[in-house]
């Protein structure tokens, strides 16, 4: 049976596009390794489940990519990718501060390895992002440009997905219970008051 949106849940995908574009935007001004360009898209997941984490990455990747950052747009499925496995984390899993280290990475591995066949075949491990530098840096090694790319991605995406699951943690531990029943979806109430 085919569900309408309700204004809650149409309420929190605008902010989680809002809030990757904002986190995009600072990593890119400050030229920092680590993206920050899918928090959005992690706490949608967690609140209203995998599929609907999708759809804050692709959004955002429009308006950047159409506006600031063309590269945004090219890495938009790795994003979408990211609300994906944290919606799937959020629903079968209790998501906690003393996991984080695992449990990023199971958000992170996907999106990583597709990232980095997006970054080295369609730029050559040269994009907007502050861990190009690295790429470049470490491609003249012995391991090569794509393993380089590969490595970088697996990386600072684990520390940026990281930062994004404690922030989503933090963010659903801290909603009443009946805001996150109106948003319902991927996070399984039984469950919330164990996040931390």
């Amino acid at each position: 049976m085919r569900q309408k949106m309700t204004s809650f849940q149409i309420c929190l995908i605008a902010m989680a596009v809002c809030l990757n574009a904002a986190g995009a935007q600072i990593a890119l001004m400050l030229r920092l390794p680590i993206l920050l360009d899918s928090i959005g898209s992690i706490l949608t997941g967690a609140l209203m489940g995998p599929w609907f984490g999708l759809i804050p990455s692709l959004l955002s990747g429009i308006v950047l990519g159409m506006t600031v950052d063309i590269y945004s747009l090219y890495f938009a499925p790795a994003g979408m990718l990211v609300g994906f496995m944290a919606g799937l984390l959020f629903k079968h899993h209790t998501v906690t501060k003393s996991r984080l280290l695992w449990q990023a990475g199971f958000v992170t591995l996907p999106s990583a390895v597709l990232s980095a066949f997006i970054c080295y075949g369609l730029f050559g491990g040269v994009t907007s992002s502050g861990s190009a530098v690295l790429v470049q840096i470490l491609g003249r090694t012995p391991a090569g440009l794509f393993f380089s790319t590969l490595l970088v991605q697996i990386v600072t995406e684990w520390i940026d997905r990281g930062i994004g699951l404690f922030m989503a943690i933090c963010v659903v531990h801290a909603m009443p219970s009946e805001l996150r029943s109106r948003l319902k979806g991927g996070w399984d109430h039984g469950r919330a008051g164990r996040t931390i």
